[in-house]
């Protein structure tokens, strides 16, 4: 059993020996970075590998880039990436070196002193194209009776579009297209009582592609709706209330114009009923008329008054 530990023992030793350095030519080489892969989801894009591992030593990395524009006719020139030149991390996040929507071809190689491996070479061409989008995480809130939701920053890339509804049958869906750094983002104004619902989606303009909808959210709000014959008995009373206060400006304007200039009634002695023109053809005949009867001046005086 000892003998058994021991021969296992001595068997990883020798390949840890041997895997570090092959010899060609007896000239010691790294071996090269193994197993190439791509990860990219919303639009960072990360290239991983499998580790060169040498024990007791630090490996670095180096990992170069080349466009559609350099593959076609400059084959010759390769781009250090600007993150990952040199890495000790067995990945590299090259979203920042992806600047165009073409192919782009990736390579990395290992160092140790003066030691370099051979360079390996993603197997399929990347293109930023073929980007994972997923649906982004959203926080819907209440501040009063506005509806507010929150959404997460994927980065400068992204549009949001937001959809939402009165949850009620045949409720129209309106939709909020939402900018990045705007958080958090005013839907509606809403109504106590009633239930609202919400959905969202990216859309990234570079690549022309969104993603699928989030889940979709609901929340009720706090209070209770008025019922429809409170809402017009309401609205009778403001009416009533609207009117009393019209006719109560009229009155009050009536008692204020007779306060101020009031109206002056003459006796009725006073009053001239008739125009003085025919005032004076009266009088001429009732004199007349006492002169040719033969009264006295005394008795024509008190029948002409």
């Amino acid at each position: 059993m000892i003998l058994e530990e021991i021969k296992t023992s001595l068997i990883m030793w020798v390949s840890y020996a041997l895997i570090p350095c092959l010899f060609v030519d007896g000239v010691a080489v790294l071996p090269a970075p193994q197993n190439l892969s791509m990860q990219s989801t919303n639009m960072k894009h990360v290239l991983t590998w499998s580790p060169v591992i040498v024990p007791e030593e630090i490996i670095h990395y180096s990992v170069e880039y080349q466009g559609e524009y350099e593959s076609l006719y400059t084959s010759h020139i390769w781009i250090p990436s600007s993150w990952c030149s040199p890495t000790q991390r067995p990945e590299c996040d090259i979203t920042e070196d992806i600047t165009a929507t073409v192919s782009y071809s990736l390579r990395v190689r290992a160092t140790l002193g003066s030691l370099t491996s051979a360079w390996s070479t993603l197997k399929h061409r990347f293109n930023q194209n073929s980007t994972i989008l997923t649906p982004p995480g959203m926080e819907i809130t209440m501040d009063g009776f506005h509806l507010l939701i929150k959404l997460e920053d994927l980065g400068p890339h992204f549009e949001f579009f937001v959809f939402y509804w009165r949850r009620e049958p045949g409720a129209k869906e309106h939709v909020k297209v939402v900018r990045p750094g705007i958080l958090p983002v005013y839907l509606e104004t809403v109504e106590p009582g009633a239930a609202y619902c919400v959905k969202a989606r990216t859309f990234v303009k570079a690549i022309g592609r969104h993603s699928a909808f989030s889940r979709t959210e609901c929340v009720k709000v706090q209070g209770e709706a008025l019922p429809l014959a409170l809402a017009l008995l309401a609205f009778v009373g403001f009416v009533l209330i609207l009117v009393v206060a019209l006719l109560s400006v009229w009155k009050m304007g009536r008692l204020l114009q007779h306060s101020c200039c009031p109206v002056v009634m003459l006796p009725d002695t006073l009053k001239i009923t008739n125009s003085p023109q025919k005032l004076i053809s009266c009088r001429k005949e009732e004199v007349e008329a006492c002169v040719t009867s033969g009264l006295s001046s005394e008795e024509l005086l008190k029948a002409c008054i």
